[in-house]
């Protein structure tokens, strides 16, 4: 590994970024800021997304623990995405990158 690599690894920052890099993850991230969200909601909002590119970017999202999958058993059975306490967490942050832009 370089050592530019190396630094990079170990920089927050830049793993924050790299985290919420995708083409639709900063806006999965800032919907599901403000409420619950459901995945055919998510592609209602988001103009040009397919099922595909959601999926994948929840399941990573998940998987780098940003948000969280909760079943919800009522009739008709349905799943809710909602930010993890890590996700939370990086509500100012993200925040704070939006209003730079």
């Amino acid at each position: 590994m370089v050592k530019s690599e190396e630094a990079q690894d170990q920089c927050p920052a830049a793993n924050l970024l790299k985290q919420l890099t995708g083409k639709w993850k900063p806006q999965i991230f800032s919907i599901a800021s403000a409420e619950p969200v459901r995945f055919n909601t998510l592609l209602r909002q988001l103009d040009g997304s397919n099922k595909q590119a959601i999926a994948t970017a929840l399941k990573e999202m998940e998987e780098q623990d940003l948000i969280q999958k909760t079943v919800i058993k009522l009739k008709p059975l349905h799943i809710e995405y909602t930010l993890s306490e890590k996700g939370r967490a990086l509500i100012p942050i993200f925040r704070q990158l939006e209003h730079l832009s």
